[in-house]
C-alpha cells in the first residue's frame, strides 16, 4: 500500500458506510486529505475519530487476524528512540543502562478539551508459556494518572508485570521491591504495555515503541545470546505487515552502515514506500561531518517516499533539570534555526526538521492510511467471520450438558437406522442389495455340484458327448442346459470366478458300483444305497459354499454396521463411544454368525438322508432324465427308429413337406403312419418317444435308472437347499443383527447403570485437539465480532 503522501487518492469506497459513526465517502475523504497536518482544525476531529476507532480495534486483539494500520518505532539500541517517544507523547519513559524497553509499548495519543490524563493497561496476547491466546486480554494497571511525573514509575512497574507472567500484576503495582535487584522471568515479551494519553496539548497519533535491536550481549548483562534473535523476531512480527508504517530511528553519532535497524527495514520495505526515517542526536555529529547526513534530508541518500526527518531531543542534563515539553521544543527550534548547515537548508527541506513537523507528517500519513483501509477492513472482517463460522460448523458437536440422555438418543437412532437397512432400503448400496450377489454365487456353486453322468462307457470318453437337455434350458437357462457347460460369475467382492462341472461318471462305472452293492436282491434289482452313495458324494460338497456364503454375509454386514456406527457416533466425544459400540457390534455379529453356522450344520445333517415330499416334481424329473439319458445313448447308435423320431420332431417344428409326415400327396408316411395306425387300435395316448420302448433291451438300463434317480433328486434337493441356506443366514445373521442389539449396547456400555452418568461423561469428553480448536475458533470469532461491532455498532 502506498503511504507516499497524505494527499494521495484513496481506493474507491462504498458511497456511505458508517464506521463507528464516521461516515466514509468521497466528500469526507476530500475533507480529510485537504489540510496540512495538525494545524488544520477541520482535520483534528476527523483524525481523532479514525485513530480512536483503530485503537479500539487494536484493543480487541483483531490485529492477529486483520492487518490494522499502525506506526512501529524501531531502531538500534541507544538510537534515541526513547527520547523521540517522549517528545511525541510528552511523557517520561523509564531509563536504565543498556536496553530499557523490553516489551512493546503502545502509545495512543488523542487531543481533547479535558484535563490531561493517562491510563496504563497490560495487553496479553500470549500466556505464561508463550502460547498465543485466542482472545487478547486487556487489564487496566492502576488508577488513571493525572500527573505526568507519575507515568515513568507506572510504566516501569507495568513492564515488570509483563516480564513476570507467573505473578499477579497487582503484586508489581503495589510492591516496593528494588527493580535493579529483582530478576525477571522473561528478558523480553510480545505482550505489551498500553498507554492511552489525552489532553489539550496532545497530538492525534498512535504508535507502538518496540525494543531496540541488540548488536551484542556483554558477559556482565542479564540477557543471553538468544535475546538478539528474540528482539529481532519481535520487530519483524510488526514491520512485516503491509499496513505497518515503519518509523526508523538512526542516531547521527554512529556510522549509518553500523546500524542494523535499517538493514532489517530494507528486507520488508525494499522500496521505502512505508518507511519514515528519523535522524536523532544531530548535535552529536562530529564537526565537519554534517555533510554526511544532509543527503538523507535532501533525498539523495537512501531515499524514502515519505522522506527523512531530523529531530533534536533534550540532553541528559536537560532531563535532569526537569526541562518542560515546551522548553524542549523551543530549544530544538533554536538548534535548527541557528546551527549550520541545518539552518542553511532550503525552505522546502526545513519541513523535515523538528519534532512537530515529524508528528504532523506521521499523523497525516496514519490517518490517510486508516481512511483507505476502513472499507477493506470491513470486508476482511466479514470474510474472516464467515470462514471462522464455517470452520466451527465442521467441528463435532460440543459436549452435551446431559451426555447420558444424548448417548441414549444416539444409540436409539443408530439401532433404528440399522433395523431399516436390515428390513431393506431402496438404495443401490443397501445392505440387502450387497448380499444378493453373494446369494446368487452360492446358488450357482451348489448347482455346479450336480452329478455329471454320462450315458456312455468310458471307452467312448473322447468320442461321444452328451447333448443339452431342452427341459433344463427352459427351466434354468442356456448355461445349464448342457451337462458339460461351464459358467462364469462375479463373487461378492467383484472377483471373476468360474464354475466347473463335477467329474464325469460313466454308465459302466455306475453299473459296476450297483453290482458291487447287491446283497440279497433279486436279479435285476439293486439296493437304494447305490443312489444314496452318489447323493452323499454331492451333498458333502455343499458345506463349503454354505459357509462361504455365511462368511461373505458376515463381512458385508460387519462393514455395513461399522459405517452406520460411524454415521451416527463419529462426531461424539473423542470417538470412544464409536469404538466401544463397534466392539460390541462386532461381538454381537460374531454371536449371530455362530448361530447361523449352527443352523447350516443342522440343515446339512438333514440332507444326509435323501427325502422329498415333492413327489410330482421328483417323478417328473426322473422321467425326463431317464428319457434324456436313453436318447443320448441311442443317438450314437442311430437306429431306424431313432432317425425316424428325429425326422418327425423336425417336421413338427415347422417343415411342411417333410417325408416323415407325407409324400406331397397328403398321405401319411413313416412314423406318422405308425402313430395313426396305433391310434386306430385305441392307443391314441402314445407319444413318439414312447416308441423307443420297442427297441431291444439295453443291458445298461439299470444304470440309466440309477442315474435318472440321482439326477432327479439333485434337482429337487439343490433347489430346496439353495433357498433354505440363505433363509437361515438371513434369519440368524442378517435379522439377528438388530435382535437384542440395543439391550447388548446398554448392558456392555453401562450407561444405564447406577454410575451411568459418570460413564457417559467420560464417553462424551472431547479430544484435547478438538477442544483446543473449538476454543481457539470461538475466541477468534468473538474477537472478530467484537471488532465488527466496534467498526459499525458504536456511534460517536
Amino acid at each position: 500500500m502506498d503511504f507516499a503522501s497524505p494527499t494521495s487518492s484513496a481506493l474507491p469506497a462504498p458511497s456511505a458506510i458508517s464506521y463507528n459513526g464516521f461516515e466514509e465517502n468521497q466528500a469526507t475523504r476530500q475533507v480529510v486529505n485537504s489540510g496540512v497536518g495538525l494545524s488544520n482544525p477541520k482535520l483534528s476531529q476527523g483524525r481523532r475519530r479514525m485513530l480512536d476507532l483503530v485503537n479500539r480495534l487494536h484493543s480487541t486483539g483483531v490485529q492477529v487476524d486483520i492487518d490494522l494500520p499502525q506506526i512501529a518505532v524501531i531502531g538500534s539500541q541507544s538510537a534515541g528512540k526513547s527520547s523521540l517517544i517522549e517528545s511525541i507523547s510528552g511523557i517520561t519513559l523509564p531509563r536504565a543502562a543498556g536496553t530499557c524497553t523490553r516489551c512493546p509499548t503502545e502509545c495512543r495519543l488523542s487531543r481533547s478539551k479535558g484535563q490531561w490524563q493517562c491510563v496504563v493497561s497490560l495487553r496479553f496476547i500470549t500466556d505464561a508459556q508463550g502460547q498465543t491466546l485466542g482472545q487478547a486480554r486487556n487489564q487496566v494497571f492502576g488508577d488513571v494518572i493525572y500527573d505526568k511525573t507519575e507515568v515513568e514509575d507506572r510504566i516501569r512497574r507495568a513492564q515488570k508485570a509483563i516480564l513476570n507472567p507467573g505473578k499477579p500484576a497487582k503484586h508489581f503495582l503495589d510492591g516496593d521491591e528494588d527493580d535493579e535487584e529483582y530478576e525477571s522471568e522473561l528478558s523480553f515479551s510480545h505482550n505489551c504495555v498500553s498507554l492511552q494519553i489525552s489532553g489539550p496539548d496532545v497530538a492525534n497519533l498512535s504508535f507502538v515503541d518496540l525494543p531496540g535491536l541488540i548488536a551484542s550481549v556483554s558477559s556482565s548483562s542479564k540477557g543471553s545470546g538468544d535475546d538478539i534473535t528474540l528482539v529481532e523476531n519481535l520487530v519483524k512480527a510488526y514491520i512485516k505487515k503491509p499496513n505497518c508504517i515503519i518509523l526508523l530511528t538512526v542516531a547521527c553519532e554512529t556510522d549509518f552502515e553500523n546500524q542494523g535497524a535499517h538493514r532489517l527495514t530494507k528486507n520488508f520495505d525494499p522500496d521505502g514506500k512505508r518507511t519514515i526515517g528519523v535522524l536523532t542526536k544531530p548535535d552529536r555529529i562530529p564537526t565537519g561531518e554534517e555533510s554526511n547526513w544532509l543527503p538523507f534530508i535532501r533525498g539523495e541518500k537512501e531515499p524514502l517516499e515519505n522522506g527523512w526527518f531530523s529531530v533534536k531531543q533534550p540532553s541528559s542534563n536537560d532531563l535532569k533539570s526537569k526541562m518542560t515539553w515546551d522548553q524542549a521544543r523551543q530549544k530544538e527550534n533554536e538548534f535548527f534555526t541557528s546551527n549550520p548547515p541545518w539552518c542553511e537548508l532550503d525552505a522546502g527541506y526545513q519541513k523535515y526538521l523538528r519534532t512537530p513537523n515529524l508528528v504532523d507528517r506521521l499523523s497525516s500519513i496514519l490517518s490517510d492510511l486508516i481512511s483507505k483501509r476502513l472499507p477493506q477492513i470491513y470486508e476482511e472482517l466479514e470474510g474472516n467471520i464467515a470462514n471462522t463460522r464455517k470452520l466451527i460448523a465442521t467441528l463435532p458437536r460440543p459436549p452435551s450438558d446431559n451426555p447420558q440422555s444424548e448417548i441414549a438418543t444416539l444409540l436409539h437412532g443408530f439401532v433404528n437406522d440399522l433395523a431399516k437397512h436390515v428390513e431393506g432400503v431402496p438404495d443401490s448400496d443397501g445392505l440387502l442389495q450387497a448380499i444378493r450377489p453373494a446369494q446368487e454365487v452360492f446358488r450357482r456353486a451348489i448347482r455346479v455340484t450336480a452329478p455329471n453322468f454320462r450315458p456312455f462307457e468310458r471307452e467312448f470318453e473322447h468320442k461321444r458327448h452328451i447333448g443339452r437337455a431342452d427341459f433344463l434350458v427352459e427351466e434354468e437357462g442356456e448355461a445349464w442346459g448342457a451337462e458339460e457347460s461351464e459358467d462364469e460369475d462375479t463373487d461378492a467382492k467383484g472377483r471373476k470366478q468360474k464354475y466347473h462341472p463335477s467329474s464325469k461318471i460313466y454308465i459302466d462305472e455306475v453299473l459296476a458300483r450297483a453290482h458291487q452293492a447287491r446283497t440279497r436282491e433279486l436279479p435285476g434289482h439293486f439296493p437304494f444305497v447305490v443312489q444314496k452313495t452318489f447323493i452323499d458324494a454331492v451333498v458333502t460338497k455343499w458345506e463349503a459354499p454354505a459357509l462361504v456364503l455365511c462368511k461373505t454375509v458376515h463381512d458385508i454386514i460387519s462393514e455395513h454396521g461399522k459405517k452406520l456406527v460411524t454415521k451416527h457416533l463419529a462426531d461424539f466425544g473423542q470417538g470412544h463411544l464409536e469404538q466401544r459400540v463397534k466392539t460390541i457390534l462386532h461381538q454381537h455379529i460374531e454371536n449371530c454368525r455362530a448361530k447361523a453356522e449352527q443352523s447350516i450344520s443342522w440343515l446339512l445333517k438333514l440332507e444326509e438322508r435323501p427325502f422329498s415330499m415333492n413327489t410330482h416334481y421328483l417323478s417328473d424329473y426322473q422321467t425326463k432324465f431317464l428319457s434324456h439319458y436313453r436318447g443320448e445313448r441311442q443317438r450314437f447308435d442311430r437306429t431306424g427308429l431313432i432317425r425316424a423320431l428325429d425326422q418327425y420332431n423336425g417336421a413338427r417344428s415347422g417343415l411342411p413337406e417333410n417325408p416323415a409326415i407325407n409324400n406331397g400327396s397328403n398321405e401319411l408316411t413313416g412314423l406318422a403312419k405308425v402313430l395313426s395306425g396305433l391310434s386306430e387300435l385305441g392307443l391314441s395316448a402314445l407319444e413318439p418317444h414312447d416308441l423307443q420302448k420297442l427297441l431291444p433291451h439295453d443291458e445298461m438300463e439299470p444304470a440309466l435308472s440309477i442315474m435318472a434317480d440321482v439326477r432327479a433328486y439333485f434337482q429337487v434337493a439343490y433347489k430346496r437347499f439353495a433357498d433354505i441356506i440363505p433363509l437361515a443366514i438371513d434369519q440368524e445373521l442378517v435379522r439377528g443383527l438388530e435382535r437384542d442389539l440395543l439391550e447388548a449396547l446398554y448392558d456392555q456400555l453401562g450407561t444405564n447403570n447406577t454410575d451411568g452418568h459418570e460413564i457417559s461423561k467420560d464417553l462424551a469428553q472431547e479430544s484435547p485437539q478438538v477442544a483446543d480448536k473449538r476454543a481457539d475458533l470461538g475466541k477468534k470469532l468473538e474477537r472478530l465480532e467484537t471488532a465488527q461491532r466496534e467498526l459499525l455498532g458504536i456511534s460517536v
